[in-house]
């Protein structure tokens, strides 16, 4: 792996650094997640510090990169993804896109029967190969297994260019990427049978001989194995050149990975049984693939695995066929993408290839029983109607006698499920069967080898040519690069990215030439009428009748569940709120999400979420509205709301163990979670911070189910701790949008006094300072002394921060002395440390030490440890002050430690950055450079969010 800006190289740093880059080079385009990533570069044996070195090398990839990047800014390459990255880049940018962009043509090129520019494109795309992929980088055995895999695609094309090179006779132009090829796969045969036969061919026999020599005698010394057929065959035809002219060409698989066909292998001859004896040979060779998508595009990823499997099949010892079963939601194209490989690939499979709509999606009594679906194959392979037998078991006697030692490439749509595909399976390891089906087809994994591939959304730049591609056929309709772009990508997602959705789409504008772009999109953004714009008419299916050959076969509780997903959250749910919203037991509850997950309705992300199609949700929505009552779609939005109502306080609760509950009991049928311990709570608030956000908002816009402020007062802990500073004020926001709305003035001061807060974090003193002061009258006029006490407190910090220390002090003793008339020994810790800062500025330090001191006596006391970081940067202030110097760093070290343990990032970085400053004035060095890598550790895990900066 090499980097150059320029004529210049690029040093891409650090050896993991490196590595990290290979991978995100090695799956261009598609993205890698935290965890893949840390499994990728470090295997089961991660440090625990794995999450911040990746975000770090990330950054530090990206100022290489792109040295002008602003910070914080993701740039043109490495994108966030969920939380992964990918790597986005173009032929003109990356060696491995215009590798596989050159082999894509030199694949058309072949298919279109033009070998000679077939071959100039094969060249093209060797030439971007220089050596082994990410030599010497990989330390885990996925990484290992991902370089191969470039490697092989490498192999691949090396393999099908010198078959064509044979072909026109020019194998001289071929001989210098094989010769590479045979150095990095010295174990590879096919690559060193295209070898011997293209050093044979260009006049180099000797060359040749000594070539199959060396790789007879490795297999023998490291693999214990003599050649195979292929180096066989290669070695007699090196022994007899003349015959070399032509040499035949078995057609290459045009599939993303080059794939290279072995000759058809002739029939072992077997004795007849009775079974066969009865049955005429074939007629014909069945040739009965649907016709190919002429505008077919995209799907590299899954192209690329089907073919890697069709290619490795030859490797395998195996029995039987290869089974590849193929699963997606309804609308999503996976029979197109099985159709479009199967032309790929069908040149391989000589004796024919086989297709059935077997309407597994219609259920058990619509789908193709399997008996007549083995009289279809049978009658497909050339058997009369006389000669089909009449009984089941005799039907696939001689299916089964007539697939022997055969390639046949079967494919069958729609599948149901194992059963529908099991006696359909020819009796030949040669046969490759393609299966498509709504649901993953585990039994056929399990107990017939199948391998699963599932057919996912298109990402954003596939959907974008999926679509362009049918417009470009439109006359009269010319696109603007810039606003109709943007307009298409809105489109694009307001469909969900789904192919039958985008293609109906394309085909009404090509119907109606007159309907502009921006027709379409504002009917998309109709959410209550977003199916309306894929209305197929008749004799076409939209993704409404899609997604309702699902629904139909639901069982009622199911089916009801699916509706009441519709008013979900849109980053999906857990199982557990799905309880609450069905008001039912927990049991059951995950029976019917498991259904609804095997019907391809809803999706079990990695997160332990729920989450459906945004159309899938749009049809549940219609059902919602259609189905249940006024009054159970109240019930059941209020519970959902109650839910995270409740969950939030328990979690507020073990954040802040002394804070008052401040929320109503649950609702009839609402089951809250209950964190246990500090750090479930802490992630049980960050797994569901965008549903809480969400929940706020519906609430509001609704009026019912929960009063809006409450849910968002019990996240601004959380929001403050975790440095969410921006999440904090557009909840708050919204809060007191509502709270205004229902006049509701104790709400109002309560979200007033909490979003004071959040702008503050962002630097937004004068906008707090007001905030502040209308939230103090209101607590004044109703005389509540714990909420003034509260806003002392925040007129203390702000007026810190502005260096107005006499004016702090005097709000902090006020709310010391409302605090302790209260009893509230854990408010009183944040006033004396509030007292300690004010007086320290000052200068008075010895005041400020003691009262320090007593703050952290009452902490440690209380054995909550909740401010103790805070406490400890404090102690640390004033020991610098007076020269003790080194007790300052010790107290900063805990500090940070600390801080750490309880996930509090922004008090974290304040003890790290002050760390610093200390450590530089002290004259180390070294010692500051290493607390700064670590201060940036802590401050890439807040760049989502603002926050401090150094």
């Amino acid at each position: 792996m090499r980097i150059w800006r320029g004529d210049a190289e690029l040093d891409a740093g650090p050896r993991q650094q490196r590595c990290l880059l290979a991978l995100l080079l090695t799956r261009e385009g598609l993205p890698i997640t935290m965890g893949d990533l840390i499994d990728l570069v470090w295997g089961p044996e991660s440090p625990t510090s794995a999450v911040n070195v990746i975000h770090k090398y990330i950054g530090m990839l990206r100022r290489l990169l792109e040295p002008d990047l602003a910070l914080r800014s993701a740039g043109s390459y490495l994108l966030r993804h969920g939380n992964g990255y990918r790597f986005t880049a173009g032929p003109e940018t990356l060696d491995l896109v215009a590798f596989r962009h050159a082999v894509a043509r030199a694949k058309s090129h072949l298919g279109q029967d033009r070998p000679e520019e077939a071959l100039g494109q094969y060249v093209e795309a060797l030439r971007c190969c220089h050596g082994s992929t990410a030599d010497g980088l990989a330390d885990s055995s996925p990484a290992v297994a991902t370089f191969a895999r470039i490697d092989s695609e490498f192999f691949d094309a090396a393999v099908a260019a010198a078959e064509i090179a044979l072909r026109v006779g020019r194998p001289a132009q071929i001989l210098a990427p094989l010769k590479l090829a045979a150095d990095l796969g010295r174990l590879s045969e096919p690559v060193h049978a295209s070898l011997v036969t293209a050093l044979s061919a260009a006049g180099h026999q000797a060359e040749a001989l000594a070539t199959y020599r060396r790789i007879r005698e490795r297999l023998a010394e490291e693999l214990g194995i003599d050649p195979g057929s292929d180096l066989q065959e290669a070695q007699r035809r090196a022994l007899t050149p003349v015959a070399l002219t032509p040499v035949a060409l078995t057609p290459v698989a045009l599939t993303p990975v080059a794939l290279t066909a072995a000759g058809p292998r002739p029939a072992p001859e077997l004795p007849l049984d009775s079974a066969t004896e009865a049955v005429p040979a074939p007629l014909v060779r069945p040739a009965q693939l649907p016709p190919d998508l002429s505008l077919f595009v995209g799907r590299t990823a899954e192209l690329a695995l089907l073919g890697d499997l069709v290619a490795a099949r030859r490797d395998e010892r195996r029995s039987g066929p290869l089974v590849v079963a193929i699963d997606g939601m309804g609308g999503v194209g996976k029979s197109t993408v099985a159709v479009h490989f199967a032309h790929l690939v069908a040149d391989q499979f000589t004796d024919g290839q086989l297709y059935l709509d077997l309407r597994g999606h219609l259920g058990e009594e619509a789908s193709v029983p399997v008996a007549d679906a083995l009289r279809s194959l049978l009658y497909a392979l050339g058997v009369r109607g006389s000669d089909v037998p009449d009984t089941f078991d005799a039907l696939i006697g001689v299916y089964r006698s007539l697939t022997v030692a055969k390639r046949i490439l079967v494919l069958l749509d729609n599948v149901r499920d194992p059963s529908h595909v099991r006696p359909l399976l020819p009796n030949s390891p040669d046969c490759l069967v393609l299966v498509t089906s709504r649901h993953p087809q585990l039994g056929l994994a399990v107990f017939d080898g199948a391998r699963l591939v599932s057919a996912g959304l298109p990402d954003l730049p596939q959907a974008r040519e999926l679509i362009e591609r049918r417009l470009a056929v439109l006359k009269g309709r010319a696109f603007d690069s810039g606003a109709d772009a943007a307009l298409l990508d809105e489109i694009i997602e307001l469909c969900g990215r789904l192919p039958l959705a985008m293609a109906i789409l394309a085909a009404r504008l090509a119907a109606r030439p007159r309907l502009s772009l921006d027709t379409v999109a504002a009917e998309l953004r109709d959410g209550a009428n977003l199916l309306e714009a894929f209305s197929g008419g008749h004799g076409l299916n939209d993704p409404r009748t899609a997604f309702s050959w699902s629904y139909r076969h639901l069982s009622p509780g199911t089916a009801r569940l699916f509706r009441l997903l519709s008013v979900a959250p849109s980053p999906g749910v857990t199982a557990d709120a799905c309880v609450s919203l069905a008001g039912q037991d927990r049991e059951a509850t995950r029976a019917q999400l498991k259904e609804l997950t095997e019907a391809a309705l809803v999706a079990e992300q990695g997160n332990g979420r729920y989450a459906s199609h945004v159309l899938i949700k749009a049809y549940a929505e219609e059902l919602f509205q259609a189905t249940e009552s006024p009054e159970q779609r109240r019930e059941a939005v209020s519970r959902l709301l109650d839910f995270y109502l409740q969950s939030s306080s328990n979690a507020q609760t073990v954040l802040e163990p002394g804070r008052v509950r401040a929320v109503p009991p649950p609702r009839p049928g609402v089951e809250p979670t209950r964190p246990a311990t500090y750090a479930e709570a802490i992630d049980w608030f960050a797994n569901e911070r965008e549903a809480l956000k969400e929940s706020v908002r519906l609430a509001v816009d609704i009026g019912y189910g929960i009063v809006p402020w409450q849910l968002a007062i019990t996240m601004q802990q959380y929001l403050n701790w975790a440095g969410y500073y921006q999440d904090w004020e557009d909840v708050m926001r919204t809060a007191l949008h509502g709270a205004r709305e229902q006049g509701d003035t104790v709400g109002e001061a309560h979200v007033r006094r909490s979003l004071s807060g959040a702008r503050y974090s962002l630097g937004a003193h004068d906008e707090a300072l007001g905030l502040l002061a209308g939230s103090l009258e209101t607590y004044q006029q109703l005389g509540m002394r714990r909420e003034q006490a509260l806003v002392h407190t925040n007129y203390h910090r702000i007026y810190g921060a502005l260096g107005r220390h006499e004016r702090a002090l005097a709000h902090s003793n006020e709310a010391l002395c409302l605090h302790r008339a209260l009893g509230d020994r854990r408010a009183e810790v944040a006033n004396l440390m509030g007292n300690s800062r004010s007086l320290a500025g000052l200068g008075r330090l010895e005041e400020s030490a003691f009262a320090m001191e007593q703050a952290l006596e009452v902490v440690q006391k209380s054995r909550t440890g909740l401010e103790e970081g805070e406490i400890r940067i404090a102690i640390a202030y004033n020991l610098a002050g007076i020269g003790h110097t080194q007790q300052a760093v010790r107290q900063l070290e805990l500090s940070a430690g600390r801080s750490r343990e309880l996930g509090s990032l922004p008090n974290e970085f304040d003890a790290l950055r002050q760390l610093m400053d200390l450590l530089i004035m002290m004259g180390d060095a070294t010692g500051a450079r290493r607390v700064f890598h670590r201060a940036r550790a802590v401050l890439e895990a807040l760049r989502d969010d603002a926050g401090p900066s150094l």
